[in-house]
């Protein structure tokens, strides 16, 4: 037995002395090949290699390349666009149209329009053929609409821009509307109203449910989605009697981001000018130019939201409030002032994670999320429009304590008013720059941002020009007389330095020292611009078990008191 064990240990000695020695043996290799490692062994990664031409790199001379271009068509069509290098563009029509404007017609017509998009059309057959059209320069479409805006989108290769605008041009003008389409078109709505009533996340309810109540039965107040009820009765009658008011050329904007303004100027004369489209060429007659009217209210909602997200870990029942308050249109100086109020409340759910870049310094987060943990949402939002705006928090807590959620809302509108410490107030001037230039890195949003700007004031501020209002105020001043200088339309002293000589007026410069003052957004103008707001009457929207929502009247009351505080509610019996 002994004898074995010796052998053993012997064979075992022997078998790891000989996979030592070929460890040995097969070191690392003196010099190891990589693929085309072989053509320049001995060039430095910091030199150039032989024989392969210098590169060219795209320059920038001045502000002037970042300049949006824009042109009027003899037809009153808008053709706007951005340069931007790139292999790739997005073109499109943007709209004057969506559903404030339906107070004439069936409500839903513009949802309606969204899903009959890029279907078929005077020249193409069906949707697969503008599709496999589209596929040819690698483009991808897409429509959509808003409450005062339809957009209809392509993004395909540069090359193919002759092909993009005439295609959407047919899919613009020239639908078909076969009752085939209309009626899948029905089948696509109705599923889209009751997936909107059954998912998780309430947001785009609430939103339907907000603008109702602040701007009752007028304009931006109407349904976005088509109502049960009219899904039936919107035919190609009902669909060409609100296309012959609204998709005039005087109400449309072809805009492109990264393509040459002269070729999208020459395709749109070729495709957008003196063409007669598929519902006739009358004259628009019955367009609605109504302003919108804030009336405030509520608009609520009883659901059992208990078997709203079903599965081994059920996301709890919740009820939903929105408050809102009018704000301002995109058109006034206060709308930046708001942007940043908006950005400094901030917010988000319970369980969102990140650093300051996510909104953990907001007002929502250090004052509500962070003080009450059974809340479970707490989101600030800003829509704005051509002619008013609405500036509202989203918040969702257990049904039973909804009245102390209620109130927790109202103190943080009472305090937007108040005191505004300047580290956070630069920190959402910040944000919101931040995000400004973040979102604008993208070609579909810039192409989105210079169809809007240009629709609404036939011009487009630059990105750099928002950033000055957002945080600096420039003084330009005579260095002669010591007087300030006017600021002529359309001039960006902004980008100026000391001793440039700038335009003053007609026929006259200056040499001028720029003097930056710190803020152009100040503390004054967040306090100035809430205490306006809170002056309104409220707008509130309740979803969900509303037993314990306190009464209009009451919320009303807290948000003209001075601490927010709803008024005591006593009972003889609980």
């Amino acid at each position: 037995m002994a004898a074995m064990v010796v052998a053993a240990a012997r064979v075992l000695l022997r078998g790891s002395g000989s996979w030592r020695c070929s460890r040995l043996r097969s070191g690392a290799p003196s010099r190891r090949q990589f693929s085309g490692g072989g053509a320049y062994p001995h060039v430095p990664l910091s030199s150039p290699l032989p024989g392969v031409p210098e590169p060219v790199f795209a320059t920038v001379d001045g502000q002037e390349k970042f300049e949006t271009k824009v042109t009027t068509l003899d037809n009153g069509l808008r053709v706007a666009s951005q340069n931007k290098f790139g292999q790739f563009c997005t073109v499109g029509i943007l709209i004057n149209s969506g559903s404030r404007y339906e107070a004439k017609y069936l409500s839903g017509i513009a949802h309606f329009l969204e899903k009959l998009a890029f279907s078929s059309t005077d020249r193409f057959e069906s949707k697969d053929e503008i599709l496999l059209t589209l596929e040819k320069h690698g483009g991808i479409c897409d429509c959509q609409t808003s409450r005062d805006t339809t957009m209809y989108a392509v993004s395909a290769d540069s090359k193919g821009l002759d092909t993009v605008v005439g295609l959407l041009a047919d899919v613009v003008l020239h639908p078909r509307l076969t009752d085939e389409e209309i009626e899948m078109t029905r089948m696509a709505v109705q599923f889209e109203l009751e997936d909107l009533n059954m998912r998780p996340d309430p947001e785009p309810l609430l939103t339907e449910m907000i603008h109702e109540a602040a701007y009752r039965e007028n304009t931006v107040g109407l349904h976005r989605f088509c109502p049960t009820e009219n899904i039936a009765k919107i035919d190609r009658e009902v669909l060409h009697s609100y296309l012959r008011n609204y998709y005039t050329p005087d109400r449309m904007v072809l805009a492109g981001v990264g393509v040459e303004h002269e070729h999208l100027v020459e395709c749109a004369r070729k495709y957008l000018l003196g063409t007669q489209p598929a519902w006739g060429c009358e004259k628009a007659v019955d367009v609605d130019r109504s302003v919108a009217q804030y009336t405030g209210g509520v608009v609520k909602l009883e659901r059992d939201m208990s078997n709203v997200s079903l599965g081994p870990a059920p996301f709890p029942e919740l009820t939903h409030i929105m408050i809102g308050l009018e704000s301002c249109s995109f058109l006034e100086e206060d709308f930046i002032p708001f942007a940043v109020l908006n950005m400094m409340m901030g917010g988000g759910g319970s369980f969102s994670a990140g650093g300051p870049g996510k909104g953990m310094f907001t007002r929502l987060y250090l004052n509500v999320l962070n003080r009450h943990h059974w809340m479970y949402n707490a989101t600030s939002y800003h829509h704005s429009y051509e002619d008013t705006g609405l500036l509202c928090v989203h918040a969702s807590a257990d049904p039973r304590q909804v009245r102390e959620m209620v109130e927790i809302l109202t103190k943080e509108f009472i305090l937007m008013a108040g005191t505004v410490d300047v580290v956070e107030l630069e920190r959402a001037k910040t944000q919101l720059m931040s995000m400004l230039m973040m979102n604008l890195e993208s070609r579909p949003v810039i192409f989105e941002d210079v169809g809007r700007q240009v629709l609404a004031t036939r011009s487009r501020k630059l990105p750099h020009e928002l950033c000055a209002l957002i945080l600096f105020t420039w003084l330009n001043l005579d260095p002669l007389t010591s007087a300030a200088l006017p600021r002529t339309p359309g001039s960006v002293v902004t980008t100026a330095t000391p001793g440039d000589r700038v335009c003053a007026g007609v026929g006259r410069s200056f040499e001028v020292f720029l003097f930056p003052v710190p803020g152009s957004v100040k503390p004054e103008d967040i306090r100035r611009v809430a205490s306006q707001m809170l002056c309104r009457k409220p707008a509130v929207a309740a979803l969900g078990d509303l037993s314990h929502l306190p009464a209009y009247e009451h919320i009303q009351a807290a948000l003209s008191s001075r601490d927010g505080r709803l008024p005591r509610t006593y009972r003889l019996f609980r």
